[in-house]
């Protein structure tokens, strides 16, 4: 038997059947100017999706491992980082102001807490597919492969646009945050937003690893900023700032825990989901990671300490510190960093360096989210372009494994910032409805992974398959998935209920009634036009359980020899190390 250096370099790979891939071709002769130039140059065999099909277009029984054309040099602790830090962004720092004004201290810790349980279930879920699966595309090809072609068309679609629309709504949001210190408020907000784009930009065209190295950078900053808020939060609520009174929980009594009742509650629910947008992020970054069986794993566990840790403790303090009824609130929007909760709780308190500092995090997260984003779309994209259903040229893959047109498409949408030139009244509308196009697509981006999951086991199970073949297995197990699948609907029920009728509505006409409610369900139709139109023009089926390709996409033709070394040694770990690998 080979040793244990031998297997994880594939020696029994001259079994399999080989099959032409188009393995990355950097470009190592000429001058560095030479290879800079040819690094952008086409690939010609390179393949996103690398699957190999016969002549009718189905997966052929015995599959290569899966080597995609892309760069695989992320690094376990760009993906660590990526994951702990990859979604605190505007919708925690910014956006829970909003869900504060609209439900109250409570609503907001029990609707960020219920969102945080779903998405640990959910994470998860990916985490298994992806470890099993790391292919090009993530949980767009799970769902064309578990569920419907035409099901995993509309999810790849819907959150390709959700990047799409999301990188000029963070770059807008970039140039509002300048304006809080006074010497950037003469400054031409265009002026800004080019410096932002152009910063984004040139982050991206360093290819993934540029991507991996900033977010690293940026995670860092986000999370030792979380941090330090909870210990001075700590410090002002207790009294512990001279000239401060001690405020213990007097808002959750006084104006109170709730505002708007159940209502309130659930118009939290959105703005929580979108806060959390971006964590499976970590499921797309499989493809491009060295060894997704090993770092992957460990970056899905410490999601629960993100939710734990950044969300449930930091909102809580901020329940405490500011009461849903204070004027910096009312009014307040997810593009507006001086409405944040975190600057002011902070201002309140009479601490007057600390909220310049707290802007300066919050402009690194939205530049953080709008970096993700043209990573999410352009990559989504390609693979979309790769299967045949997206344009042919969006599948460019340079020397480099960049999806370089992908990745240029996607920044083309940055420059609709602009806009912030042609006045606040302009900005807000367009603001709003491109908040409305990627607001509810993580819902169902999210409901749709849970679903694979479920479907992905059932099949397994089928066709005579156990879970100990399987590298990394959810710990919500099947049954989290049921849980995350089932509270996404309920979420997206909730939202209707909200949109049709939201708090107020009486006060409002027929018109702006129905503005509410596309400008908090648009994404559900875009998804349905997406679907059906595929659906009627390739007539696809839901897949039975005995045709889904369980196989396929591998990486690893000797799993079962990896793990079986690999789990002999985990056998001999002591009793500490067993339990902190099972949580971290």
């Amino acid at each position: 038997m080979a040793d244990k250096d031998d297997l994880e370099k594939g020696a029994s790979r001259t079994e399999a059947p080989q099959y032409e891939y188009g393995d990355t071709e950097e470009t190592m002769t000429g001058t560095k100017w030479t290879r800079f130039r040819d690094s952008f140059k086409r690939n010609p065999n390179a393949r996103m999706v690398t699957e190999a099909l016969d002549a009718e277009g189905k997966p052929l029984p015995d599959q290569p491992p899966a080597e995609p054309a892309l760069s695989m040099k992320l690094k376990d602790r760009h993906l660590q980082m990526i994951a702990i830090g990859g979604s605190i962004g505007t919708g925690l720092f910014v956006g829970s102001g909003s869900a504060l004004q609209a439900g109250g201290p409570a609503s907001l810790v029990i609707a960020y807490g219920l969102i945080g349980i779903m998405l640990y279930c959910t994470v998860h879920a990916l985490g298994e597919l992806a470890v099993a699966f790391p292919v090009a595309g993530s949980f767009a090809v799970y769902a064309s492969r578990f569920l419907d072609p035409a099901w995993g068309f509309a999810m790849a679609w819907n959150y390709a646009l959700s990047w799409l629309v999301t990188l000029p709504l963070e770059i807008v949001a970039a140039s509002i945050t300048m304006s809080f210190w006074e010497g950037a408020r003469g400054v031409n907000p265009a002026a800004w937003v080019t410096i932002f784009l152009f910063l984004i930009i040139s982050i991206n065209l360093f290819g993934v690893k540029g991507y991996g190295e900033a977010e690293f950078v940026f995670s860092i900053i986000k999370i030792i900023a979380v941090v330090g808020f909870i210990l001075l939060g700590i410090i002002i609520d207790t009294g512990g700032v001279p000239g401060q009174p001690y405020i213990g929980a007097k808002f959750w009594y006084n104006p109170g825990a709730f505002h708007n009742g159940f209502k309130g509650l659930c118009s939290v629910f959105v703005t929580a989901a979108f806060s959390f947008a971006g964590t499976e992020l970590v499921g797309l970054c499989a493809a491009e990671t060295e060894n997704p069986r090993k770092t992957l794993p460990t970056a899905v566990k410490q999601v629960f300490w993100r939710i734990t840790l950044f969300y449930m403790v930091s909102l809580t303090i901020v329940g405490c510190l500011v009461p849903y009824t204070d004027p910096s609130l009312i009014g307040s929007s997810s593009s507006d960093a001086n409405a944040s909760p975190f600057v002011i709780a902070v201002r309140n308190a009479g601490i007057s360096v600390v909220p310049s500092i707290m802007n300066v995090v919050i402009l690194i997260a939205v530049l953080s989210v709008g970096n993700s984003s043209i990573y999410g779309s352009s990559r989504t994209m390609a693979a979309l372009a790769d299967r045949g259903q997206a344009p042919k040229w969006l599948g460019y893959i340079d020397r480099s494994g960049r999806p370089l047109a992908a990745i240029l498409f996607s920044s083309l949408f940055g420059f609709i910032s602009y806009i912030v030139a042609a006045g606040d009244d302009a900005r807000g509308k367009a603001f709003t409805w491109m908040l409305a196009i990627s607001g509810l697509a993580a819902i169902f981006n999210w409901a749709s992974i849970c679903l694979c999951h479920i479907r992905f086991r059932q099949a397994f199970r089928a066709q005579g398959h156990t879970l100990d073949e399987l590298a990394f297995k959810s710990q919500a197990t099947v049954y989290g998935s049921w849980v995350g699948f089932i509270f996404n609907i309920i979420i997206l029920i909730a939202q209707f209920w909200t949109g049709f009728a939201p708090v107020g509505y009486g006060e409002l006409t027929a018109g702006e009634r129905v503005e509410t409610f596309f400008e908090a369900y648009l994404a559900a139709p875009i998804v349905i036009l997406f679907y059906v139109v595929y659906k009627l023009v390739y007539k696809t089926r839901f897949k039975r359980l005995h045709e889904i390709d369980v196989t396929s996409g591998k990486r690893e033709l000797n799993l079962a020899a990896l793990l079986a070394e690999e789990r002999a040694e985990q056998a001999t770990w002591p009793r500490w190390k067993k339990i902190w690998k099972t949580v971290c």
